[in-house]
């Protein structure tokens, strides 16, 4: 890896020339007596001369001595970390990254993380931070590989992804927490009990030691982004960066198909699923007056057991929904995502299980036999946090002048869209923010792509994307990359 690109070096080398240049000549002039004389001041050796005399050049060339050795030992630091080419993968004219930072000294606990510069002139660009959700879903497997990163897998070959997001950004994908993916801790009593806060905790310490690790990105507009239980991560890692008062150049936040709330965002996937034909009416009476689905999912993730009542409701909305509410989950939410996605999962699996892929990406197994996607396998994490309620913390950081925007795929079943833009409808009346766009559609080329509402003066933003799933960009790829351009631009979405 190198430390600092080679244009970053060159314009860091001329800054300290310039400096160097800058000093010697006050150096000059403080010692010099000033003559009122024409004739004395031509008289005068030129500067160039005097810094190259013996009086000025030992100055300089220690000054020199000095920066070249920080050159030449930050960029023999950091070349560890460069990926120079992953197996099967084609030409690309963008570098990567791949490596540990430690979290946690005494236990030895690391995270791993995958982090490929922007396409063009990725030092103009801003960085993006993605979270997976789960909780415990690689966002290197997940993210990376399977959504929006640069490369996609296809038949053991990688191939070039034309929605990639470092098409816009910077991206730096994060497998959290220790235990999942490629993430570890040597002490793995660790593994029995992670919850939001662990989490969160050990994520900023990620962030500062990571920016140590690549000091050039600390002007770069930074945002965190995720999906689906990081509704829950991206917002918690926003809020701790404030109240720590972090020196990160934050700007804002985008959550996609998130949990926000628990009770609103599931009771709304009875009514989703009566809106779209897949559940009869007496079953939507049942949801709303024996058993909703937010205690079905309480009870199922918590108590796992049903109570009599909600076992009833339950078998109810099975056999009617058939296969399709089988997937009704934070993770997954249409028969053919499923389908695909067990797919991808698998070639992913095999792929990063490759011991030649594992050395490129400077990746090692620890207390573990094999790479998964789902972290879950190796860590208890407290799902009881998934209750805990994320619409204060967006007020928050909406008070504290981020951006914040949140979209959902107007097909998700698992955190269906009318639970979520009434959640944010309500932040903004609470907040007395005015909409500034008004609830409208936007436009990919001639097609309508989803709908949008924005408040405050770009402060606050809700965004549909049609045809788009829990996984947004599995399904609407190009649509999903135009809704990050426009969010990291701070510009509407075209209304045609």
């Amino acid at each position: 890896m190198e430390f600092w690109g080679i244009e970053r070096q060159k314009h860091i080398l001329q800054d300290v020339i310039v400096d160097i240049y800058t000093l010697s000549l006050i150096s000059l002039i403080s010692s010099s007596p000033i003559s009122s004389h024409r004739e004395e001041e031509q008289s005068k050796p030129s500067y160039l001369t005097m810094l190259l005399s013996h009086r000025y050049s030992k100055v300089a060339t220690t000054i020199l001595f000095v920066v070249a050795q920080i050159w030449l030992t930050v960029n023999s630091f950091s070349e560890e970390d460069e990926i120079h080419s992953l197996p099967g993968q084609p030409p690309a004219e963008f570098r990567q990254y791949g490596g540990y930072i430690t979290v946690d000294d005494e236990n030895q606990r690391a995270l791993f993380y995958y982090f490929v510069e922007a396409e063009g002139d990725y030092m103009s660009k801003p960085l993006v931070l993605w979270l997976e959700g789960g909780p415990g879903t690689s966002s290197v497997g997940a993210g990376a590989f399977v959504e929006h990163g640069a490369f996609k897998l296809r038949e053991n070959a990688l191939v070039k992804n034309d929605y990639s997001w470092n098409k816009e950004a910077n991206m730096l994908y994060l497998e959290f927490p220790a235990g999942v993916g490629f993430s570890y801790s040597s002490n793995q009593s660790f593994y029995g009990s992670v919850n939001d806060e662990i989490t969160a905790r050990d994520n900023l310490v990620f962030l500062q030691r990571w920016f140590n690790k690549f000091p050039e990105y600390k002007n770069n507009a930074f945002f965190i982004a995720g999906e689906s239980y990081g509704g829950h991560f991206v917002p918690q890692l926003a809020q701790l960066i404030i109240h720590t008062k972090t020196q990160f150049n934050l700007k804002g936040i985008a959550v996609g198909n998130p949990l926000l709330e628990f009770s609103t965002d599931f009771n709304s996937v009875g009514e989703f699923l009566w809106s779209h034909g897949l559940i009869s009416d007496s079953t939507h009476q049942s949801l709303t007056t024996a058993c909703n689905f937010s205690q079905i999912t309480r009870q199922n993730l918590i108590n796992k057991t049903l109570t009599p009542v909600c076992k009833g409701v339950y078998t109810q909305m099975s056999q009617e929904a058939g296969d399709y509410l089988g997937v009704v989950s934070p993770c997954l939410s249409t028969i053919s995502e499923v389908s695909q996605l067990l797919k991808k999962s698998q070639e992913i699996d095999n792929y990063l299980n490759r011991k030649d892929v594992q050395e490129a990406l400077h990746a090692k197994l620890i207390g573990v036999t094999k790479w998964s996607i789902n972290g879950r396998e190796v860590i208890k994490y407290d799902i009881q946090n998934a209750e805990i309620p994320i619409i204060p913390i967006l007020k928050e950081l909406v008070e504290s002048g981020l951006q914040v925007l949140v979209y959902s795929g107007d097909q998700d079943a698992g955190i269906p869209l009318t639970g979520t833009r009434m959640l944010v409808d309500e932040l903004a009346k609470e907040m007395a923010l005015n909409p500034t766009v008004p609830y409208r559609s936007w436009f990919q080329g001639r097609q309508v792509a989803g709908w949008t509402q924005v408040y405050g003066n770009n402060i606050l933003s809700f965004v549909t994307i049609r045809g788009g799933v829990h996984l947004t960009s599995v399904s609407q790829p190009e649509r999903y990359l135009l809704v990050l351009q426009a969010f990291l631009q701070g510009k509407p979405l075209l209304h045609k």
